[in-house]
């Protein structure tokens, strides 16, 4: 991976998960050396092989051991498809797993993040949902859902909808933090 193009996609456990490789292809088009990170629970989601064919990075769950080498770091980070669950400990500065490290500390480091979110309606009507979202926003990290960007799908449809699911909004939110 070469410094100054790293692109980190924090992938979680939400429908979409499995479609992620769409995303991978197109950053890589676009010129991204990518490294998926994906939570625990996402790797249940998610073709692991196929996508570190794909990236030739390893996808990373766990922190490194000591003796593994240091990835490099990344210059942005999109966590799509990002969940209530995710969106809500990311709001709050929860670290327990290495996904939820890397954001927790993104934004202190200067690492633009931006968060596609992949939830229901009855979730994203929930107040400590829209605090989230507009805690993200208030520190400057786009959560890219509403009115022409993402709207939640009803409680039970989010399988009919993968196909529209946005990848490419999010690739054009980070084409503003590309390192030059």
């Amino acid at each position: 991976m070469e410094p100054g193009n790293v692109l980190y996609i924090v992938v979680c456990a939400a429908g979409a998960a499995g479609d992620v490789g769409r995303l991978v292809t197109l950053a890589q088009d676009d010129g991204w050396a990518v490294q998926i990170v994906a939570t625990p629970p996402a790797l249940d989601f998610i073709d692991v092989p196929a996508l570190e064919r794909q990236t030739g990075r390893p996808v990373r769950s766990q922190y490194r051991k000591p003796y593994e080498p240091r990835p490099p770091r990344a210059d942005v980070i999109i966590v799509a498809p990002a969940t209530y669950n995710t969106i809500n400990k990311f709001a709050q500065g929860i670290a327990d797993t290495y996904a939820l490290g890397l954001l927790a500390e993104a934004p202190g480091l200067g690492i633009p993040v931006v968060v596609l979110p992949f939830v229901n309606t009855a979730f994203a009507s929930r107040d400590p949902f829209r605090r989230s979202v507009e805690t993200l926003r208030a520190e400057g990290i786009p959560v890219l859902l509403g009115p022409g960007r993402f709207e939640p799908h009803p409680p039970g449809a989010g399988g009919e909808i993968l196909e529209a699911y946005p990848w490419a909004l999010a690739l054009r939110e980070i084409e503003q933090h590309r390192p030059r």
